[in-house]
């Protein structure tokens, strides 16, 4: 892009030569994908969805994210904002409690309806005609789009009930928020007694029932986040494995080598250079 059209702070593209597989990636942005066709797999924390044709996403800075198995003819619009972008149409400490899709308990991933998409992706073109002309006001009318797009998100959030808890499931939205709170805390927080006191329940009473929803227990659910974070370093850093082992606060770099080797099965070398 010609740098006088750069938009401090905000990015919009399509999907376009994407690669097939993204990820593990750690963004420091708020990340919106919507896929007008085909399909594709993505992880978001411990958390695993499918993308099809008429399917928005959301991710937070800071939170890891993968896509893999994307289809030939797979093709959508993404747009990336700062944390403080829409500080002058909204506070960022307010983005999540206006936009349910951004916050914790919140659905990151759904499908809308035609005319809904078509709604969208009228704002992706009038932000895009934004960016790419020197008008005045530019920077304030993609602002002021980008926070109507959102709005068309949570209105189809809303028509489809996915801001309403559903009676009776209170075992999984335990273990949802388990495992969103363990994909924002990893790094800090690796005891499963840590989360289990973060949600009121005991360790004990977390670890049986996030076995019985996932398979894992819940100190798994820790170690493949972990994991993540590792591979991320690995494959989007020039950081040197040792450098990489202090970095995620191992005591030295061999006990980062076991870690990932008994995960990944191949030292964090190998992995890198097959994936980097």
């Amino acid at each position: 892009m010609d740098p006088s059209k750069v938009i401090p702070g905000f990015e919009i593209y399509s999907s376009v030569g994407l690669i097939r597989s993204v990820g593990p990636l750690r963004s420091a942005f708020y990340r919106i994908s919507i896929t007008v066709m085909g399909t594709l797999d993505m992880q978001i924390g411990l958390e695993e969805y499918q993308h099809r044709p008429r399917t928005l996403s959301f991710t937070v800075p800071h939170q890891i994210f993968q896509k893999d198995n994307i289809s030939s003819d797979a093709f959508g619009y993404y747009m990336l904002f700062e944390a403080g972008f829409l500080e002058d149409v909204l506070p960022a400490v307010a983005l999540a409690m206006e936009f349910p899709f951004f916050g914790l308990l919140g659905s990151p991933v759904f499908q809308m309806s035609e005319e809904e998409l078509q709604r969208i992706i009228g704002l992706v073109m009038k932000i895009d005609e934004e960016v790419q002309h020197l008008r005045t006001g530019r920077v304030k009318a993609v602002k002021l789009y980008l926070y109507l797009l959102l709005l068309e998100a949570r209105r189809s959030y809303e028509r489809q009930g996915l801001d309403s808890a559903v009676p009776g499931q209170a075992a999984p939205s335990l273990v949802s928020r388990y495992l969103r709170l363990v994909a924002v805390h990893y790094l800090d927080k690796r005891q499963v007694a840590d989360y289990a006191s973060m949600l009121g329940v005991s360790a004990n009473h977390l670890n049986r029932m996030v076995k019985e929803a996932t398979g894992r227990t819940a100190s798994e659910c820790i170690r493949e986040m972990l994991v993540q974070e590792a591979k991320s370093l690995l494959r989007y850093t020039d950081s040197s494995v040792s450098e990489i082992a202090y970095q995620m606060d191992f005591s030295d770099p061999a006990s980062f080598n076991r870690f990932f080797r008994a995960a990944a099965d191949e030292t964090p070398l190998l992995w890198r250079k097959r994936y980097k």
